[in-house]
């Protein structure tokens, strides 16, 4: 994509027509997009289940090694894996907020998406991706949900709310299924 200057409207020959959206990131939008990462992604869901993982080793064997009675070890385990389960929670809600504290200062962005990639044009920023830095992708209700591997951090977030017509959704979508494996 050719975004030199901020203008990601100009196509050449070569591409695919665009797909344009328009829209202001919430924190919502991207607690649901690392809630449906953690469901869909194996990684995500292993990163998101260890925690409460060592929280039941570690009780079961704290009980054993203080001869803990059954009842004792069934309470530890309920207590353990609903305070895990909430801090997993949590964690997500604060990984969301981090992550809208730093796309907050876009403010309203534009996004072009065509067969070569996306530039997205914020009010104080812009960025140009070419689909090749993304490996997979997946949509919820709300969102298209760009991802770059593992980590957290390598998400992109597509509100479905920013397009001009609700025929521009089913446009993204082709072009996402052309260029990226959807999850």
């Amino acid at each position: 994509m050719d975004t030199k200057g901020g203008d990601s409207s100009q196509q050449g020959t070569d591409r695919g027509p665009a797909v344009e959206f328009t829209y202001r990131l919430t924190a919502a939008d991207f607690e649901e997009a690392l809630r449906a990462r953690a469901r869909r992604s194996p990684a995500a869901r292993a990163q998101l289940l260890m925690g409460p993982l060592i929280a039941v080793v570690a009780g079961v064997v704290f009980s054993i090694v203080q001869d803990a009675t059954l009842p004792v070890l069934i309470i530890t385990l309920v207590l353990v894996v609903v305070a895990t389960s909430w801090g997993a929670v949590r964690g997500l809600r604060t990984m969301a907020r981090r992550m809208f504290s730093v796309m907050e200062t876009y403010g309203q962005c534009r996004m072009v998406a065509d067969d070569h990639g996306t530039a997205i044009t914020g009010e104080r920023a812009s960025l140009t991706i070419e689909w090749t830095a993304f490996r997979e992708y997946l949509e919820t209700p709300g969102l298209f949900v760009l991802l770059c591997g593992d980590r957290a951090a390598g998400v992109a977030v597509l509100p479905k709310r920013g397009a001009q017509d609700p025929a521009d959704v089913d446009r993204l979508r082709a072009i996402l299924d052309h260029n990226l494996k959807r999850l």
